[in-house]
């Protein structure tokens, strides 16, 4: 007597938590559709418009994150070196070059579900692009490791992976169609450590 009303039961029980449990790893493994991809630099150009694809949109409900609309900026993020490598805070990198035309930028070291990463012992996290040090031709070159380096240095903790995130500020290349003609700067990794 309960036992077709049983069975349809379980079966709605396992369609709604499989439904559910795929939407919750699509929603982790992407931003959305319409990715670019400039050397180890990637962003996510329509996630923040209004015309950003359902997916896209529902990352950024469920991160609770304020996307910078097209005019006013556009993040990069970087899991991978320019070799397609993947970032690991138990090795040291170079990021060198400039960025794209932009007033004002940040970079900062994050986990790799993009949360920043913070110290409590005062080492340096973060850049920006008025407290970092240029070479004459405005270049700069910044050095990632966990001991301290001259010049511009981020530190990374722990051993596992990370992620860099470039965020341009008010850049006529967020609103542009020539998005990949962008010089980004590189990211290489200069050495790893025994873990």
């Amino acid at each position: 007597m309960f036992r077709v009303p049983l069975l349809v039961a379980v079966v709605l029980v396992i369609a709604f938590a499989g439904g559910i449990f795929s939407t919750l790893s699509l929603l982790e493994a992407t931003v959305g559709f319409g990715a670019i991809r400039l050397g180890a630099w990637e962003a996510f150009p329509d996630a923040q418009t209004a015309s950003a694809d359902p997916y896209a949109k529902a990352h950024r409900a469920k991160g609770g994150r304020l996307l910078y609309g097209s005019a006013e900026g556009l993040a990069f993020q970087a899991d991978e070196d320019d070799s397609s490598e993947k970032l690991s805070a138990a090795c040291d990198y170079r990021l060198s070059g400039q960025t794209p035309i932009t007033r004002a930028w940040s970079l900062y070291v994050a986990r790799p579900n993009g949360q920043a990463m913070l110290t409590t012992d005062g080492r340096p996290m973060a850049l920006n692009s008025w407290t970092v040090l240029r070479r004459e031709d405005s270049s700069f070159v910044v050095e990632l490791s966990k001991d301290a380096k001259p010049g511009n240095w981020l530190a990374l903790s722990g051993g596992g992976p990370f992620r860099l995130v470039l965020t341009l500020l008010d850049t006529p290349t967020a609103g542009s169609s020539g998005l990949l003609d962008l010089s980004m700067p590189r990211l290489v990794r200069v050495g790893c450590r025994n873990a």
